[in-house]
């Protein structure tokens, strides 16, 4: 790759802290497993003036979707699960489903399946207003998050099958839907594999690709380093320590609560690991994780052509989505410079990575800013990275 080409990141970065964008950020770019680039700006604790460093741990929230279909199909190479499987045979909360429709609510004709759950064609939805089974599924959230408050966690799997009994925004298979799909795979995989879930992706992931800063709570030993979340608003930067997604906001115990779908902390170099074990088709340093094959499978669009009609986020277009992840089908539909095939995800707090097997290329991009996912920085760093390949 162009070296000159890709230090004009530096510049992005710089230029997003200054213009207060973002309180700190990093990045990092790998082609062929090594290192292009890696750089840094502003602070992980703007108001301790602690600088970003590389082994800042950060918030994935959604990025941790990724992890639990890779969880999942480790089960599904080991005949473990059958992605045809009716969630109900993990989850008994999920029997006799009903879904919404303009006339009321009517019962499935068809079971939820583990492959509407990678696929986000559930019908599950997150929380909301603007139907029926958001604003239901908002105050089962809301339950829980009371209870947590008062000392009455859910674990995961309980949490799940009370998910189950929530009206379902449509006919499982009908369209896509970002939801809570990923939350209830991880109790899928804590049910399947006889172990807690957080368990299951230590040994069978974090361990043997030594992401040692991965997981689902922060150590007192580990607190100095992690990253501060901001609010952008009228008067730039705002501090911001809430809890969303009933996940606690200082990760200082182990929850009972293992949110597939939100819950995961890890660095940069930690996620370049799983990122670059899937690049080179399921292993790293020797270490297999998932057959070449299986890595192939996840990183297909795995939607109808109806289904990905109903993909609608400006962020996605020309791309569909399998297994958690978007998938680049026509890159001239893409909104920044792609490659077909090219797939990843990103997270609320702006946390991002890619995988380009046509290139070999591995990108991430990481700050902790409130409703970003995929944002214009996160575009124009990509547009640097592409134009730097030789």
């Amino acid at each position: 790759m162009d070296k000159q080409r890709l230090a004009r990141i530096d510049g992005l970065l710089n230029e997003m802290v200054e213009k207060k964008k973002a309180a700190g950020v990093n990045a990092l770019v790998l082609q062929g497993g090594k290192e292009q680039y890696y750089g840094q700006a502003g602070y992980a604790d703007r108001e301790a003036g602690r600088p970003m460093r590389r082994d800042v741990i950060f918030r994935l929230f959604s990025m941790s979707k990724p992890v639990t279909a890779a969880a999942a199909m480790i089960l599904v190479e080991r005949g473990v699960i059958d992605l045809l499987d009716p969630v109900e045979k993990y989850l008994p909360g999920f029997r006799d489903p009903y879904y919404c429709t303009e006339d009321g609510v009517k019962p499935c004709d068809v079971p939820v399946a583990l492959k509407d759950l990678l696929g986000m064609t559930s019908g599950l939805p997150y929380g909301g207003t603007s139907g029926y089974a958001e604003i239901r599924m908002q105050e089962l959230w809301d339950e829980v998050a009371k209870g947590q408050e008062e000392g009455r966690e859910t674990g995961t799997v309980d949490f799940a099958n009370r998910m189950g009994r929530m009206p379902l925004a449509f006919r499982p298979g009908q369209k896509w839907l970002y939801g809570v799909s990923a939350d209830v795979m991880g109790a899928v995989i804590e049910v399947a594999s006889g172990m807690r879930f957080g368990d299951f992706l230590r040994e069978e992931i974090f361990e043997p690709l030594g992401m040692k800063d991965t997981g689902f709570a922060l150590p007192s030993s580990k607190a100095e380093r992690f990253a501060a979340a901001y609010r952008v608003g009228p008067e730039g930067l705002t501090r911001w320590g809430g809890a969303h997604l009933c996940l606690f906001p200082d990760y200082d115990r182990e929850p009972a609560f293992q949110s597939g779908g939100a819950g995961l902390l890890s660095t940069i170099d930690d996620y370049a690991r799983f990122a670059q074990m899937l690049a080179n088709g399921g292993q790293l340093d020797g270490v297999r994780i998932l057959s070449p094959r299986t890595v192939r499978y996840m990183a297909s669009n795995q939607l109808t052509p109806a289904q990905q009609d109903t993909m609608l986020w400006d962020s996605l277009r020309g791309h569909g989505y399998g297994n958690f992840m978007r998938v680049v089908t026509q890159e001239g539909a893409a909104p920044s410079l792609a490659a077909q095939g090219e797939f990843g995800w990103d997270g609320w707090l702006g946390t991002y990575f890619a995988v380009d097997p046509a290139d070999d290329l591995v990108l991430l991009f990481m700050i902790q800013r409130l409703d970003s996912g995929t944002i214009d920085y996160t575009r124009r760093f990509r547009s640097i990275a592409y134009a730097a390949l030789e």
